[in-house]
């Protein structure tokens, strides 16, 4: 991976570019971003750019021979360490790490731009949660300690450092603190609030937004081949999280303008039944689906939200949604929408856990019903 293989954030680029070439760069660094920035992209061409023999101005050069390995996700001195299974007692550890490894490569190369249920897909994990071991700890520290191969430079690229077992994040406080000489720990997360505070103190933390629209557009309109409606629509949904927006490109357009709304007007009625109806049909969705509907949910709360304050000039609704926003925001409030918010995002959370779709919908429903008509 290459700077200039990712889209936007010129002001992030630069900075990490800047700090190599005025040695500035801290021994351990927390890549931070919601769910769908490119985080792990940007902790990839970094990695790619520290080791390169022949830098550029403002990228690796991609041709020597340690692009050439970074780019295959095989340079020897960087080390990755990511989330997976709990392995079985009758496996042969070594072999399945083995195989995990080439997965895990293979994602990287066709899929940098997924997120962690990409990569439980991929591993085929889906029943399982996906952790980081105390025994990833232990190699951890077992790695750093020997000296780099063909690069001045040691790379350890941990990916979800949340997901860490708690011995597994305590066992790497000291090396963290004290590395070895010319190593660099690149963490990439998506929820800094469930890392240690021993941790967070021990890194400096590079901010990575989501894209904006113009970038997420730009790079859309380059790569796929999507009509303008959709690719409105698209937009709107994924509100600048690009992994979001490549699934949207490659699923089939789903209304979730008219089944939004025709969910909302059963919670405003309190029609049970109804709800009930409609839980079983959520169920019966992809998960896909089922977590585009929650996203479109927290795209028209913010539409309501600034229709209610009267900041309809950074509105992004469409025109067929206008109304909808319109007749809904009569009914809601701030307090309303906050709670609602809430309450879209917990259900979120715990569909990714592989919590019953069914239960969590028409919990969520009975908890909406509940706030938008007391």
């Amino acid at each position: 991976m290459r700077f200039s293989d990712i889209p936007g954030l010129a002001e992030t680029k630069s900075k990490l570019i800047d700090a190599v070439n005025h040695n500035h760069v801290a021994h351990a660094q927390l890549f931070l971003g919601l769910p769908g920035a490119l985080n792990l992209p940007l902790a990839l061409a970094f990695a790619n750019y520290l080791h390169c023999e022949n830098k550029g101005e403002t990228d690796a050069c991609g041709v020597c021979r340690a692009c050439s390995k970074s780019l295959k996700y095989i340079h020897p001195d960087t080390t990755f360490v990511f989330p997976f299974r709990s392995f079985k007692k009758d496996e042969d550890i070594d072999r399945v790490k083995a195989e995990t490894l080439k997965l895990w490569r293979n994602f990287l190369s066709v899929q940098s731009f997924d997120d962690v249920s990409g990569w439980i897909n991929e591993y085929e994990g889906e029943d399982k949660q996906a952790s980081i071991s105390v025994e990833a700890g232990r190699q951890i520290i077992k790695t750093l300690s020997l000296k780099p191969f063909e690069s001045p430079f040691k790379i350890m690229i941990m990916w979800q450092p949340e997901l860490m077992n708690p011995s597994a994040a305590n066992s790497i406080l000291k090396i963290l603190e004290e590395p070895p000489p010319n190593t660099f720990f690149l963490l990439v997360s998506n929820a800094a609030e469930r890392l240690l505070p021993t941790i967070l103190s021990r890194t400096q933390m590079v901010q990575v937004p989501q894209l904006s629209d113009e970038d997420l557009k730009e790079y859309l309109l380059k790569n796929h081949s999507v009509e303008e409606t959709r690719l409105q629509e698209i937009i709107q949904l994924a509100e600048g999280n690009l992994t979001m927006a490549i699934k949207l490109v490659d699923t089939e357009e789903d209304h979730f303008q008219d089944r939004f709304a025709d969910w909302m007007r059963l919670c405003y009625k309190r029609n049970y039944a109804g709800l009930v109806v409609y839980s079983e049909d959520f169920h019966q969705l992809d998960k896909l689906s089922q977590r585009n509907l929650f996203q479109y949910g927290l795209s028209m709360m913010r539409e309501t939200l600034l229709h209610y304050a009267g900041a309809d000039a950074i509105s992004r609704i469409k025109s067929g949604e206008a109304k909808f926003v319109k007749d809904f925001s009569k009914i809601m409030n701030t307090e309303k929408v906050e709670k609602i918010n809430t309450l879209f995002t917990n259900a979120h959370y715990h569909l990714e856990r592989n919590g019953s779709a069914k239960m969590i919908f028409l919990d969520l429903s009975l908890q909406v019903a509940k706030t938008i008509n007391p």
